[in-house]
């Protein structure tokens, strides 16, 4: 794996303009402050924390879904300017960057087969002859792990785990050289998880894409990250190799963390639950 540095974003800011309850007009509400991140090429840096604590803000601004409000972002050298963008300049973004949603089914079109979403996809980026289109998609279907049925099929007709793995073909149709995976799992189960991540990590090793992983799930992390970066209210407390950041964690924030992740044996508590049923009478 190569040791440039593929991405490096420096003080990265988002404030939003929301309505509060009860409040005349309108808010500040900072949901990103000051972030620094930095992603070597063909490396795997993920971001975690909690509902709200801004790292899928960051993912979004990465891939151009959300303009900062201030820092830096800087693509293997090249600072990409937060103003209006032209389709051409968007494109190339796209082509560079892709990004995987938490439910494919909602980023899919359901009247669209399988084959012609990847086709789609294809042509955006690329000129190509019939032949070799239908040889690229061909080529997407097998390293995704997809067959001829399901690649004729609509996305109602396909699994959760079979949606994914749609939905990381169609972002690898760009041939990108970074790939976002905002809680690209969470949605899945444990066993399906297994198999879309080591599919990741095979891409990986494969095409030498970099992975920017957004999650709350550690275990995720630990399975195919290099580095951590943990973040609350919108800044980061803790980052590091994922191995020294999950078993010797130095913020109280990430212990805590840690500390919420159910393990072998554990039991809810009732105690809690029996007293407070007790003392309303119900």
């Amino acid at each position: 794996m190569s040791e440039s540095l593929l991405l490096r974003v420096r003080g990265l800011r988002k404030v939003f303009s929301v309505r509060r309850a009860g409040a005349l007009g309108r808010e500040p509400f900072v949901a990103v402050d000051g972030v620094d991140l930095s992603i070597p090429a063909g490396g795997a840096v993920a971001v975690v924390g909690e509902s709200g604590s801004g790292k899928s803000t960051c993912a979004r601004m990465v891939a151009g879904l959300e303009r900062p409000t201030g820092g830096e972002i800087h693509f293997d050298g090249e600072q990409w300017h937060h103003g209006r963008r032209s389709a051409r300049q968007r494109r190339h973004r796209a082509r560079t960057v892709q990004l995987v949603f938490q439910d494919p089914y909602l980023s899919l079109d359901r009247r669209q087969r399988v084959r012609a979403c990847l086709g789609e996809c294809v042509r955006l980026h690329f000129a190509m002859g019939k032949l070799e289109l239908a040889e690229r998609v061909s080529a997407l279907l097998d390293q995704v792990g997809l067959d001829d049925r399901q690649a004729d099929a609509y996305p109602r007709a396909l699994s959760g785990g079979q949606r994914q793995r749609v939905a990381v073909a169609r972002a690898l149709a760009a041939q990108p050289r970074l790939l976002i995976l905002d809680e690209a799992v969470a949605a899945l189960d444990v066993s399906i998880q297994a198999q879309i991540l080591n599919l990741l990590a095979d891409i990986r090793a494969e095409t030498g894409i970099a992975l920017l992983v957004i999650s709350h799930d550690l275990a995720v992390v630990r399975q195919i990250s290099d580095t951590v970066v943990v973040m609350r209210h919108g800044r980061v407390v803790e980052e590091g190799p994922v191995d020294r950041v999950l078993e010797a964690p130095e913020h109280p924030y990430t212990k805590r963390l840690l500390d919420s992740v159910p393990r072998p044996g554990w039991r809810p508590r009732r105690r809690e639950f029996v007293s407070q049923t007790q003392e309303t009478g119900a």
